[in-house]
């Protein structure tokens, strides 16, 4: 079996050596638009709460499948247009 030659030692690298980055002389060099990541923010965020249902209720939305909190939030929404009566 032939024998690995080549070195495993990292060259060594003194940061004293490294150029100052920050300098005027790299300012023009590194002007690129920062890196945006992730989904865009939403202009109405949901916000996350904690809901008691009875469970017939939520076995009926659970039953159809994936998508069932949105059903859930879409019913709601339907009340709410539609001038639904607050409870007392």
């Amino acid at each position: 079996m032939p024998r690995n030659r080549k070195s495993s030692a990292r060259n060594f690298v003194d940061p004293d050596e490294i150029p100052d980055l920050t300098g005027p002389e790299w300012k023009d060099r590194f002007h690129a638009a920062p890196v945006v990541r992730g989904r865009p923010k939403l202009e109405k965020p949901k916000v996350s709460t904690t809901l008691r249902l009875d469970a017939d209720v939520l076995e009926h939305f659970r039953r159809g499948g994936a998508g069932w909190q949105t059903r859930i939030n879409l019913a709601l929404r339907s009340v709410v247009r539609k001038g639904g009566k607050r409870a007392a």
